[in-house]
């Protein structure tokens, strides 16, 4: 009898990729009709085709196509879905093997607590799409033990928080390939009672110093999701242009976009005209709602995402370019669905009436706000413009809303990620009157919802705690500045005591008391109003690309007005409390990932400055220390408490301060000062300087020894 040949690897790659599961050389032998005396041949053949990588191995003689789970995997859960039902992903896959599949845990059986994040399961699973499964519990196994990421050097793991001081030495053979210098992810091993603890390196992330190194460790470091699905890929490519029947066409009206210089996507439009007794304002937004419906896959990243992050050297969105740069971005002279707001005020700025539509609209110029302040009007909008903004300033002012002066900052980078500059980020005209239009559609946009009697997703801003107004009570009179008592401070009683220091010594540590006075803002389906910008009612409508908050508020005035089949779900609607929590938390952590990646390049970007003097002011007073920030870069640092001198110390926590008893020296919030930078640690961007107390004040960054 003659041998049959062996298959083909183009043959091979198709049997295995077509199987349920893991396969062995035996079920290949059955498939393809090999004979024992072939097992050395399809050995070889196994071997190339697993060298280039058309399949992979599954367990300890299987194979599986590039990216396949076998029927049972040990799984960690990280999170959870919009239904609240669990996502895991599998443990130990390696970036070689592709986009790591995301597993949807089926809910556990009744009496059974549900699976947290953090827990370990061996999972029963089933396809459910390309790189998606369904599991469910065979068994539980435990809690993953807490993951290391540092940079591995000299056999050691390096931690990049700063909170974590301790090094982690990697044992021969566990480093996973890992070369010194790389960004990794390590897991502690058992440990020894003397010496580092040892641990085992299990995901290798890149290279610390390159490219985008620091935001890749920031996007880490904070859990931030940032690959993308292919099944949102998909539906965003799918995505084609809106057509003008059901919509408004409002294509002949001179829209325009006002953004950065920097800006990649333009998701809100504004125009005004005037009107016999006021102004008439027009604010088109993206209209995301019809490309991410209810249930998609577009959707529930969105929701897991939460926002887009921004970085100074890379954006990781909340929805794929193809909508973010492509369809929900308002270009010039290119058709564009929206949602519109169509509000009108009297000359004082009141809102006199407003309207909302779904309409079709093509953006006549794309502006920067430094082009607008500098006169540019290729669209001949810039008077109305100019003149419903200052009708809408009127009324911010009578009002009294909280205005801090909080100054941002830039970081500039060259090609290859090395930082040029960090520069105060300027503070235009035409960035306040953006601010305005959207705050008058938002507001326009949460009472609709209410007139509606449709859910909404508030934006929610509660007022200072009666501990903190005590507290800014007592600091506030030592400046002979008094505030109404017990819960009767409103925010033009702040508004008034800023501008009451406005110009003097004391302005900048006023500024920054009263923000460490405020609460959080937050989302919510209740309203308890909006304490800084003293609004009854308000809610986020006007960045539904960046902002899954806006996105659900689309969605209810489309399912209030009618205006099409993708409005908010009932579902949806029931599920407003948990997704207000947790885009709040997304947002969060958004905010804090991208101040740290700022820190981060500011300590790149002064490493070469050891020992350099600059001015400061005092940022912050600890027992352990002070914190200082720098005037020209806003760098900020510590300054320890030993590096201090020899003298007993004493927190007065009312003023902000802190005393020696024997020098008779004191530092107190928003002084000005000098220090030397004593160290800088890219790695986890820390700053220590020492201060220069005493000694004449010299220009920024000279060197004094």
């Amino acid at each position: 009898m003659m041998e049959r040949p062996l298959p083909s690897k183009e043959e091979l790659r198709r049997f295995i990729e077509a199987a349920p599961g893991k396969v062995g050389k035996s079920e290949i032998s059955r498939h393809f009709g090999l004979s024992s005396d072939q097992r050395p041949a399809l050995r070889a053949l196994l071997k190339d085709v697993l060298a280039e990588g058309s399949v992979m191995p599954a367990g300890r003689r299987g194979l599986a196509a590039p990216g396949r789970l076998p029927e049972m995997a040990v799984v960690e859960v990280f999170g959870t879905d919009p239904d609240g039902d669990p996502l895991a992903r599998p443990l130990g896959w390696k970036a070689e093997q592709g986009e790591m599949p995301l597993v949807y845990m089926r809910p556990e059986r009744a009496g059974q607590p549900a699976l947290a994040p953090g827990e370990r399961v061996l999972a029963r699973l089933k396809p459910a799409g390309r790189g998606r499964y369904d599991g469910s519990t065979v068994k539980r196994i435990g809690s993953a033990p807490a993951r290391l990421l540092g940079i591995f050097e000299d056999g050691r793991v390096k931690p990049v928080d700063r909170r974590h001081r301790a090094e982690w030495e990697v044992p021969t053979g566990e480093a996973g390939g890992a070369e010194p210098g790389e960004l990794v992810l390590a897991e502690p091993l058992p440990g020894r009672p003397m010496g580092l603890r040892p641990a085992r390196i299990v995901e290798r992330l890149g290279r610390m110093g390159e490219p985008r190194s620091v935001s890749l460790l920031c996007i880490h470091v904070h859990g931030i999701p940032h690959a993308m699905p292919d099944a949102a890929l998909a539906e965003a490519a799918a995505a084609r242009a809106v057509t003008p029947e059901v919509r408004e066409d409002l294509r002949a009206i001179p829209l325009v976009t006002i953004d950065g210089e920097d800006a990649r996507d333009f998701d809100d439009a504004v125009w005004a005209e005037p009107l016999a007794d006021g102004w008439r304002l027009l604010v088109a937004i993206a209209d995301v709602a019809h490309y991410v419906r209810p249930g998609s896959a577009l959707d529930r990243e969105a929701w897991l995402r939460g926002n887009s992050v921004y970085f100074p050297d890379r954006v990781v969105p909340m929805l794929p370019e193809a909508l973010s740069n492509g369809w929900c971005s308002l270009k010039p002279g290119e058709d564009r669905g929206c949602l519109f707001a169509e509000i009108t005020l009297d000359a004082a700025g009141t809102k006199t009436g407003h309207r909302f539509g779904r309409g079709i609209m093509r953006s006549a110029a794309r502006l920067t706000y430094e082009g607008f302040e500098a006169g540019g009007d290729p669209a001949g909008t810039r008077d109305a413009l100019l003149g419903a903004y200052a009708a809408l300033q009127t009324a911010r002012d009578r009002r009294g809303t909280l205005d801090l002066d909080l100054p941002e900052r830039r970081v500039r980078l060259d090609e290859a990620g090395r930082v040029l500059a960090v520069e105060p980020r300027a503070r235009l005209a035409a960035h306040r009157l953006i601010e305005e239009f959207m705050i008058a559609a938002n507001v326009a946009a949460a009472e609709e919802l209410e007139r509606l009697g449709q859910p909404c997703m508030y934006r929610v801003h509660d007022r200072p705690s009666d501990e903190k107004l005590e507290g800014l009570r007592t600091f506030l009179s030592t400046f002979d500045i008094a505030l109404p008592p017990g819960d009767r401070v409103r925010p033009a009683d702040l508004a008034r005591v800023l501008e009451r220091v406005r110009g003097t010594a004391e302005e900048r540590l006023v500024n920054e008391t009263l923000l460490r006075g405020q609460s959080q803002a937050a989302y919510a389906p209740d309203n308890i109003g909006h304490f800084g910008l003293a609004l009854p009612r308000y809610a986020h409508f006007t960045s539904p690309i960046r902002r899954y908050a806006d996105l659900l508020v689309h969605r209810a005035l489309i399912r209030g007005l009618r205006l099409g089949p993708d409005g908010l779900t009932e579902e949806e609607a029931g599920r407003f409390p948990e997704t207000g929590e947790h885009v709040t938390a997304t947002e969060r952590r958004a905010a804090a990932a991208e101040r740290d990646a700022v820190e981060r390049y500011l300590a790149a970007y002064m490493a070469h400055r050891i020992g350099d003097v600059f001015p400061a002011h005092i940022s912050g007073v600890t027992r352990f220390g002070l914190f200082v920030t720098l005037e020209a870069t806003g760098a900020a640092g510590i300054v320890p408490l030993a590096s201090l001198p020899d003298d007993r110390w004493l927190q007065d926590l009312p003023r902000h301060a802190l005393a020696g008893q024997r020098t008779g020296l004191r530092f107190a919030l928003g002084q000005a000062v000098e220090v030397r930078l004593a160290e800088a640690v890219p790695r986890t961007g820390g700053l220590t300087f020492h201060l220069m107390q005493g000694m004449p004040a010299r220009p920024r960054g000279v060197r004094r020894r």
